[in-house]
């Protein structure tokens, strides 16, 4: 099999299957273009070929994982294992810039409208059985992680989906009918982030008949539909050669993923010093408002010809507010994964590990735990004045959040005892943190 990677039309790189290995070539033209870009930090533009799990891996990280992936691959007759096939019947819009298929899609790019709240409503329910609508004609594209989501263009104040290869400019996050309030839930942590001055993608909410839905603007889009650019990303797993599967620090695979101070050895290998200090912001917000899911494909990087930019969070979500979620966080703070029994110790040994001074990340946390303190009242008004609403768990979230804040703050100035340093996993029985978010 062979497949062509484009961006805007433009030949950037063919992938080849042959003799169970895969092989990943620069074009001619791609190399010797002035605004040329990797495809990965792993992949730079150097003439090189690339080949085996160095491709692999990156490509399977464009998939979907869980069941998602395990319905798509019952509608398009694959199996999981085949990700080139996956690819090249999903490949078409991605996250990042880049679309991957067999040809260039037949027909016009355009959008479908969606028209009314039961036509969207029949679409949300359907998502389970047929992720990112992959056996409608016209429709290519996947995205990552385990619940169910869909690319969608926001068309004034109508939704369209994209087609023959139209590029999307939101995503659609359903409620999960499992966790009450998930929507809202979502849409705090993220609207906090960004009251407190985090590098966060906008979102709002929105009702489909009986269904919620959080929207969120793609950060890796900019412009309207009819002249939308896409912005490359790859997320850390990627950046780090990890499959998806390895995304959490300790994952049950017998190989331990990747940690916090291998997410800061990634930015200050390529990027700046501004970089590290939103890295450790977003790291000290997971652990505040208890985003046990923070894991690596929930942290990523914009890679341009110009510079490469951590680019804004996306996936934020509290496991606080729920029976059973696990508070096991998704990597370790100095060898401590339970939120509420970090101490400045941890904070401390975090930093000696990732190249940063440990007193000054210290006063880092007590000044970001300070601020989301200040606007999460303020956060939880805007979210509840969204088209949702506040539903019956948003004032939950908020004292759930807030006491969690406290305790990361108070606990920030405290040395802690020892009994709590090692990893904690004395919930391994509760609902894993895929199992709510991925």
């Amino acid at each position: 099999m062979e497949l062509a990677i484009t961006f805007e039309g433009r030949h950037l790189a063919t992938l080849v299957a042959a003799n169970d290995e895969v092989r990943l070539s620069y074009s001619v033209a791609w190399q010797a273009a002035p605004d040329h870009f990797p495809i990965s930090l792993r992949m730079p533009v150097d003439g090189s070929t690339y080949k085996g799990d160095i491709v692999l891996l990156w490509l399977m990280n464009l998939l979907p994982e869980g069941d998602p992936l395990r319905a798509m691959t019952r509608v398009v007759g694959a199996t999981a294992d085949d990700v080139l096939g996956l690819i090249a019947r999903t490949g078409t819009d991605l996250a990042g810039a880049l679309s991957i298929g067999l040809d260039t899609p037949g027909g016009t790019p355009d959008y479908r409208e969606i028209t009314g709240s039961d036509a969207l409503e029949r679409i949300i329910s359907d998502l389970p059985a047929r992720p990112f609508l992959v056996d409608e004609e016209g429709v290519s594209m996947s995205l990552a992680g385990a619940q169910d989501k869909l690319p969608v263009a926001k068309l004034g104040d109508a939704i369209g989906v994209p087609m023959h290869g139209a590029p999307s400019t939101h995503i659609l996050k359903p409620d999960n009918p499992r966790l009450l309030g998930s929507v809202q839930n979502e849409a705090l942590c993220m609207v906090l982030a960004r009251r407190a001055g985090l590098l966060t993608a906008p979102v709002t909410t929105g009702l489909a008949g009986q269904r919620s839905y959080l929207l969120v603007t793609r950060y890796d889009r900019e412009g309207e539909p009819g002249a939308v650019r896409r912005i490359h990303q790859e997320d850390f797993c990627q950046s780090l050669g990890r499959p998806p599967v390895a995304k959490y620090e300790y994952n049950g695979t017998g190989t331990r993923g990747p940690s916090i101070a291998d997410f800061f050895a990634t930015v200050r290998a390529h990027m700046t010093a501004r970089e590290i200090t939103q890295l450790l912001d977003a790291v000290i917000f997971n652990i505040a408002i208890g985003n046990v899911d923070s894991h690596a494909k929930n942290y990523s990087v914009l890679l341009t010809h110009q510079a490469n930019r951590f680019a804004p969070l996306y996936d934020l979500m509290s496991g606080l507010g729920w029976a059973n979620i696990t508070q096991n966080h998704a990597q370790a703070i100095g060898g401590q994964r339970r939120g509420r029994h970090i101490y400045a110790r941890h904070w401390q040994r975090m930093a000696e590990a990732s190249g940063l001074s440990p007193k000054a990340t210290v006063r880092r946390v007590e000044a970001v735990t300070a601020r989301l303190l200040r606007e999460l009242p303020r956060a939880s008004e805007e979210v509840a004045a969204m088209p949702a609403g506040p539903g019956l768990m948003l004032k939950v979230f908020e004292r759930e959040i807030a006491q969690r804040i406290g305790e990361v703050r108070a606990h920030a100035q405290e040395p802690g005892d020892e009994e709590y340093g090692a990893p904690g996993n004395d919930d391994a029985d509760q609902i894993d943190a895929t199992t709510y978010h991925g």
